[in-house]
C-alpha cells in the first residue's frame, strides 16, 4: 500500500443529493449503535412525554423485537407523520439551542429506528383517538384509527435488517440485553418516580429483568430507594451523603467509602439535570478525589447528580446526547473533588461493612461437626458417648479432664499477649473502636466494643495517621523548593509552552518554578525538595499530556504525595512489632479523630468490625 501511488481521478466528479433513505440511515448510524441505544432513545422519550410508567420488551437481545411502552400525553393523528420526519419535534419550542431541558430536541430517533428497521407506533393523545403508523426501511404508511389507551406503545422489529453491516458487529443476544438492562437501570436512578419494567420474552416466555416500582416520600429519601433497589443495598449503607454548592452548580448524591471500591467503573452513574452522561471532566474529577485512597487497579463507587441551569451545558455536542460541555469546566471539576474529599473526611475512620461480611463468609464451620459442635449428646446414664468424628473416648465423667489434659498438651501458645478484660472497661462503649485486649501475631490489635470485635492491622492503621499528618505538615508550611544548580532547559512547541505558562502560578505554588527561554524552549529553576535526583523532563512531559487531555494537570502533586506515602510507610509501626495496652489504645483514639484512617495509602482496610450478633450465630448461640 506505501508503495502504490494514489490514483487521482481525472474526471470532474459531479456533486449528488443523498435521498432522505441513505440521509436517514447515516444519522442512525450515530445515534443507534446497538439496540441499548434505540432503548435509551424510546425511554427518554417517554419521560420527555410525562409517563409514569414505562414498559420495555426485549426478544434477542433487542435485535428481533424491542417494545416500550408507556402511559404519557400521546401524540395526535395530526403530529404523528411529523413525529417521524426528520429534524421534526414538539421538545425545542424556539431557536435557542443553548436552553435545553428535555431528552430529545434534534428529532433524529425516530426517522433514524424507522430508515434501520420496521417500525411501528401506536399512540392515543389527552383528548384525540388513538391511531396507528407504520414504516418499514424508510417506506412510511398512513395513518390509521385504532382503540388504544392513553400514551404510546413503539415497536421496532428487526433491527438494522435494512443495514445487515452493522449486524455484524454486534454481541451475543445475551450480552445486548446485558448493556439493555444497564441503560434501563441508570435512567431508572435518575426518576424514582416512575416506574420501570424490563422483559425478556424470548419463545414466549416472559421473564421480568428489572422491575422498579415508583417510589414514595421526599425526592432524598425516594432516591436512596431506588439506588438501593437498582444497584445494591450495600452501596447505600456504605456511602456519604454528598450535598455541595458552587456558583452556577449544585452537587447532590452518594460516594461510597474507598474500602467499598470495585474493580471497574460499573458502579460510577453521573447525571446532569437528570440526563445520564459520560463526561470525561467529571470522571477525571472523581478519579483525583479518590486518588489517595485507592489502588490503581480500583474504582470509586459514586452515583452523582449535578443541576445547573441549562445554559451552562452545552448537551449538543454528539448526536447520542452522553457528551456535554461546560462553560466553567474548572468550577465543575472544583465542586467534584472539593464536596467528594470533604464528605470522606466527615466519614473518618468509617469503613465498607461489606468487608465484615467477606470475612464472615471466609470462616467455614466444618460440616463433619454438625449439631455435635452446639451440644454433647449424653446417654441416659449420663456417659459421654464417643460422636462419629471421635472428639471424645471416655464412658467415665471423672476421666473427663484427664482426656482434654491428653488432647491439648502438645498445642503451642499463639504469638501475642491479651491484657486483663476487666480493666478500661469504660474504654469499650465509650469510643466507637472500643478498647485495646490484644496483639495478635505481633501486627493485629483486638479490640472490643460494647456489641462488637474490632481487628486492626496496626502497620496499615499507623501509614494513613502518619501520611495525613505529613501532608498536613506540607500544607502548613509550604512545598519545600530545591534551586537547580544548573537549571533545565526543555525544548517544547509553542503551544505545550503556552499550556505550561498558563498553569505556571499553581506549579509554583506546588514547587516547580519554570519561565519561557527563548521561542521554543522553558527553563526550570527549582523544584520540590522532596523530588530530590528526579527526571524533571519527563515530569513535565506528562504534565502537558494531561493539560491537553484534560485540560488540567495533578501529575506534580501526585508525584509529591507517592512521596509522602513512602514516608509514611518506612515511618510507621512495622509489623512484628509488639505493643503494650497504652500505645494500642492511643492508636486506636488516633484513628477516630484521623479523616480517611479506614483505609490505608494503598486502599486497604486498616480495620475489620466483627458484631457480636453475627459471631454468635457462627457459634449457633442464636
Amino acid at each position: 500500500m506505501f508503495g502504490e501511488k494514489h490514483k487521482i481521478n481525472q474526471n470532474q466528479p459531479v456533486i449528488n443529493q443523498l435521498d432522505e433513505a441513505v440521509i436517514n440511515r447515516i444519522a442512525a448510524g450515530e445515534v443507534i449503535e446497538r439496540p441499548s441505544s434505540a432503548v435509551k432513545e424510546l425511554i427518554e422519550n417517554s419521560i420527555d412525554a410525562g409517563a409514569k410508567n414505562i414498559s420495555v420488551d426485549i426478544a434477542d437481545g433487542g435485535k428481533t423485537l424491542i417494545r416500550v411502552s408507556d402511559d404519557g400525553c400521546g401524540m395526535t393523528p395530526t403530529d404523528l407523520p411529523l413525529a417521524v420526519s426528520r429534524h421534526a419535534t414538539s421538545k425545542l419550542s424556539s431557536h435557542d439551542l443553548t436552553n435545553i431541558s428535555t431528552f430529545g430536541f434534534r428529532g433524529e430517533a425516530l426517522p433514524s429506528l424507522g430508515a434501520i428497521s420496521r417500525l411501528t407506533i401506536k399512540t392515543k393523545g389527552l383528548e384525540t383517538e388513538g391511531a396507528e403508523l407504520s414504516i418499514d426501511s424508510g417506506l412510511t404508511s398512513k395513518v390509521k384509527p385504532i382503540a388504544s389507551n392513553r400514551g404510546s406503545t413503539i415497536e421496532l422489529r428487526d433491527l438494522f435488517y435494512a443495514t445487515p453491516a452493522r449486524l455484524k458487529f454486534l454481541r451475543t443476544d445475551r450480552t445486548e440485553l446485558q448493556e439493555i438492562n444497564k441503560i434501563v437501570k441508570s435512567i431508572a436512578i435518575a426518576y424514582p418516580y416512575i416506574s420501570f419494567v424490563l422483559r425478556d420474552i424470548n419463545d414466549a416466555k416472559d421473564r421480568i429483568i428489572f422491575s422498579a416500582v415508583s417510589e414514595t416520600g421526599a425526592l432524598e429519601d425516594a432516591f436512596r430507594k431506588r439506588i438501593s433497589k437498582v444497584l445494591d443495598k450495600s452501596f447505600v449503607e456504605n456511602s456519604c451523603v454528598i450535598k455541595a454548592e458552587r456558583e452556577n452548580f449544585k452537587l447532590s448524591g452518594f460516594a461510597a467509602l474507598p474500602t467499598f471500591s470495585r474493580g471497574s467503573t460499573n458502579i460510577q452513574h453521573i447525571y446532569i439535570n437528570q440526563r445520564p452522561v459520560k463526561d470525561k471532566i467529571l470522571v477525571g474529577a472523581i478519579k483525583t478525589a479518590y486518588s489517595d485512597f485507592l489502588a490503581k487497579d480500583r474504582y470509586p463507587a459514586v452515583v452523582l447528580f449535578l443541576e445547573c441551569n441549562p445554559k451552562f451545558v452545552d448537551v449538543n455536542v454528539h448526536p447520542s446526547k452522553l457528551e456535554v460541555r461546560f462553560r466553567e469546566p474548572g468550577v465543575v471539576r472544583g465542586l467534584v473533588i472539593s464536596a467528594i474529599r470533604h464528605t470522606l473526611a466527615e466519614a473518618g475512620h468509617r469503613s465498607s461493612s461489606t468487608i465484615a461480611d467477606a470475612a464472615l463468609g471466609n470462616i467455614h464451620v466444618s460440616n463433619s461437626l454438625h449439631r455435635s459442635l452446639y451440644q454433647i449428646d449424653l446417654t441416659k446414664n449420663d456417659t459421654l458417648k464417643r460422636p462419629s468424628n471421635g472428639y471424645l473416648e471416655s464412658h467415665d465423667p471423672s476421666q473427663i479432664g484427664q482426656v482434654r489434659d491428653q488432647q491439648f498438651e502438645d498445642v503451642k501458645a499463639p504469638s501475642g499477649s491479651f491484657t486483663d478484660n476487666k480493666r478500661d472497661d469504660d474504654l469499650s462503649s465509650q469510643f466507637p473502636l472500643g478498647a485495646a485486649r490484644g496483639q495478635v501475631h505481633e501486627n493485629y490489635i483486638i479490640a472490643q466494643t460494647e456489641n462488637s470485635i474490632v481487628i486492626v492491622d496496626q502497620h496499615a492503621a499507623h501509614e494513613r495517621l502518619v501520611y495525613e499528618k505529613l501532608k498536613k505538615q506540607m500544607e502548613a508550611g509550604s512545598v519545600v523548593r530545591q534551586v537547580l544548580l544548573i537549571p533545565e532547559i526543555i525544548e517544547l512547541s509553542n503551544s505545550d509552552i503556552s499550556s505550561l505558562i498558563g498553569e505556571k502560578d499553581r506549579l509554583r505554588d506546588a514547587g516547580l518554578v519554570l519561565e519561557e527561554f527563548g521561542d521554543n524552549a522553558i527553563i526550570i529553576h527549582e523544584i520540590p525538595a522532596l523530588l530530590g535526583d528526579f527526571n524533571v523532563e519527563s515530569l513535565i512531559f506528562d504534565i502537558i499530556d494531561e493539560l491537553s487531555n484534560s485540560g488540567h494537570s495533578r501529575k506534580l502533586e501526585e508525584e509529591i504525595t507517592s512521596i509522602l506515602s513512602r514516608k509514611a510507610c518506612h515511618g510507621s509501626i512495622r509489623s512484628g512489632r509488639r505493643l503494650n495496652q497504652e500505645e494500642m489504645n492511643a492508636l486506636l483514639r488516633e484513628m477516630e479523630v484521623t479523616p480517611y484512617s479506614g483505609q490505608c495509602n494503598h486502599g486497604r482496610p486498616t480495620y475489620i468490625e466483627l458484631k457480636l450478633k453475627d459471631i454468635e450465630r457462627l457459634f449457633g448461640r442464636t
